[in-house]
């Protein structure tokens, strides 16, 4: 599959699973993501009225815990596949939320010019990603110096008995599960896939170093199931 396949392919699957996407996610990690993307958001540390890019925003769950966290905060919410993005639209409406705006990008190309956003998150962004160092670096050039580029992703556990334990459940329940719930039994295929050729958490941060921030660093969650990196423009 050639890149430009891969990206038509993570689009359209996304706009498929968009109408179950909330729930899965609530379902696959027992509630747990909202936690995660608390904390997540916890590392960003913006400025006052600070302006944040939000990328790979989905629904908009991590773009309205920056709005929870930084209540004088605005948002740019902005995802490759339109069809999950309308979720993200709608939620924003019924909230009468006026602090976030929302758009369809593309993370290796970004349409803003250099150091526009005071920081940068997102969440399951880096795995579906067809150039991991492309990315890293476009989320650097539009960061301000100082600012921070705070990726919350799903890691390689390493503890011996759970890593065993993580694989069955993660590559034979999920996309049972997720076939089920969504209707979408390939997406489900796809996503914990995703993971097989991801780097681990130690080898994903020299990636951050490689892309030029001048700090970086990460943080093991759920057992060390998910994995925040943080990185500093």
């Amino acid at each position: 599959m050639t890149p430009e396949e891969r990206s038509k392919r993570v689009q359209t699957m996304f706009s498929q699973i968009a109408g179950r996407y909330d729930l899965m996610n609530r379902v696959m990690t027992g509630g747990r993501d909202i936690a995660w993307r608390r904390a997540a958001v916890r590392e960003l540390k913006l400025p006052k009225n600070g302006h944040c890019l939000d990328l790979a925003t989905g629904t908009g769950d991590l773009a309205f815990a920056v709005l929870e966290q930084f209540p004088d905060a605005k948002v740019v919410g902005m995802d490759f596949s339109e069809g999950i993005l309308r979720g993200a639209v709608k939620k924003s409406t019924d909230r009468a939320e006026n602090r976030t705006t929302w758009g369809v990008g593309d993370a290796l190309a970004l349409p803003y010019d250099n150091a526009q956003f005071d920081g940068i998150t997102n969440g399951f962004l880096l795995r579906n990603v067809v150039d991991l160092p492309q990315c890293l670096q476009e989320l650097r050039r539009v960061t301000k110096p100082g600012g921070r580029v705070v990726c919350l992703e799903i890691t390689h556990p390493q503890t011996p008995i759970f890593k065993q334990l993580f694989h069955i459940y993660f590559y034979k329940f999920v996309p049972v599960i997720g076939g089920i719930i969504s209707g979408d039994r390939h997406a489900y295929r796809y996503l914990p896939n995703s993971l097989s050729l991801f780097p681990p958490a130690k080898p994903l941060l020299q990636k951050f170093q490689e892309a030029g921030y001048r700090e970086s660093y990460y943080k093991l969650l759920g057992l060390g199931t998910m994995a925040i990196h943080v990185g500093i423009a």
